[in-house]
């Protein structure tokens, strides 16, 4: 038998993208570089709706968005976005808004300096600029605006609608080519090209490199990933990750999922939208939930505390383990709003609820508390391990509700303010 050699700990590679700032009044988010992958979304009210997209922004901030995307394509859109900005101030929601512009964001952008001047970030499509001598000219009043008011832009292609001339140059080209490259293969060509090429003319024209980001949206997994990877080997702009038009439901989280953890594990993207269809009467913030679960999952992040719950099986008597599971996740998730001042660090807390005697004590052992609710044949009560150690058991109808407040006790003696002085005089 061969000696046993160490395990490599799995780690994402470092990131080696130019680091940007995004700013809003006293609020900078930095991207790229070493800073934190961070989560963006977008809204899906009419912005002209002055109340209910802050409303919806607001909502988006609370489940953890960092910036949140707005449409600006009309003039009275553009109007809006200062409004926007008030009521959210009002309301006490420093998250920076992006501009989302096509076809006209020059005009816009030049016509209503309140707007420019609102947003924290402009997205840019280059195959929506326009068409011809236009292009030049529109996409170069852009970047103007963006430098007049000291504003990081996101040059956003979308395969949907890539610049056409330059698609068609690309096409002429690959067939002058001794061996011309498949079709999928000139189509990336068309996406990297046209965002590097518009980053590189945005510089050209005086803008500094790290405030532009890139991106590149498609809607297949694997070609995302090899879009994505040849994009990053090939400039070292803050990259936005999104997989557009992925879909609603489990189609859409895994599609996402699957892509992004791909790059991210790889060092590739400083930006993340995971960009769901919602389900009838489904939150727009279940996008912001998957985003942040993904970077928390890879290790990247943490922004809430882990739930360890088991799947269930024949040893399990009921579904009381599921429903303890169900509601503590709520529960730790409704309140980090407030805890994430009240109590620092509290998102580092792990939580085991199980469901038989099988992994229910060695689970709630590693976690910081945990339950092991009884399973089949097995005596009616729930050990309760804190900190490592069986605490106490509890038994009844209570279980729920007695758990729960054991929860909150821990949080208020580990996180709150008597707890941490006692550790520091400790």
């Amino acid at each position: 038998m061969q000696p046993c050699q160490a395990i490599e700990v799995a780690q994402p590679q470092s990131r080696h993208s130019r680091q940007a700032r995004v700013v809003w009044g006293d609020r900078v988010v930095t991207v790229g570089g070493d800073a934190p992958v961070r989560v963006q979304s977008m809204t899906n009210t009419d912005t002209v709706d002055v109340i209910g997209t802050a409303i919806q922004v607001k909502e988006l901030a609370l489940a953890g968005s960092e910036m949140v995307r707005l449409t600006v394509n009309t003039p009275e859109a553009a109007q809006a976005v200062p409004h926007v900005r008030e009521q959210l101030d009002r309301m006490g929601i420093d998250v920076p808004l992006i501009g989302d512009f096509h076809y006209n964001g020059h005009r816009l952008l030049t016509d209503y300096p309140a707007c420019a001047q609102a947003l924290s970030k402009y997205r840019i499509n280059p195959g929506n600029v326009g068409k011809g001598d236009k292009r030049d000219k529109q996409f170069g009043q852009m970047i103007e605006a963006a430098m007049r008011w000291d504003k990081p832009v996101r040059i956003g292609v979308n395969w949907g609608s890539l610049d056409q001339e330059l698609l068609v140059s690309l096409m002429d080209e690959n067939s002058r080519r001794a061996t011309p490259w498949e079709a999928r293969q000139v189509m990336y060509e068309a996406l990297i090209s046209s965002a590097i090429e518009s980053a590189r003319r945005a510089e050209d024209m005086g803008l500094a490199g790290s405030q532009i980001l890139l991106s590149c949206k498609v809607s297949g997994v694997q070609d995302l990933i090899s879009v994505y990877r040849e994009l990053a080997r090939r400039c070292n702009y803050a990259l936005h990750l999104g997989l557009t038009e992925a879909g609603m439901g489990t189609k859409g989280t895994v599609a996402s999922t699957t892509a992004l953890s791909i790059l991210l594990q790889e060092g590739i993207g400083d930006t993340i939208r995971v960009s769901l269809t919602p389900q009838p009467g489904e939150s727009r913030t279940q996008e912001v939930v998957i985003a942040s679960e993904i970077l928390q999952a890879l290790g990247l992040r943490i922004f809430v505390p882990s739930v360890t719950a088991c799947p269930g099986c024949g040893r399990t008597t009921s579904s009381t383990f599921q429903e303890l599971a169900k509601q503590i996740d709520d529960f730790l998730r409704t309140q980090m709003p407030v805890w994430r001042h009240r109590y620092p660090g509290v998102e580092t807390l792990k939580v085991a609820v199980m469901g038989c005697i099988v992994n229910g004590p060695g689970e709630s052992k590693h976690a910081d508390i945990g339950i092991s609710l009884p399973g089949t044949g097995e005596a009616p009560a729930a050990p309760v391990f804190i900190d490592g150690e069986k605490r106490l058991t509890l038994r009844g109808e209570g279980i729920a509700r007695e758990f729960q407040a054991i929860v909150e006790t821990y949080i208020e003696k580990r996180f709150g303010s008597a707890g941490a002085q006692a550790e520091i005089h400790g």
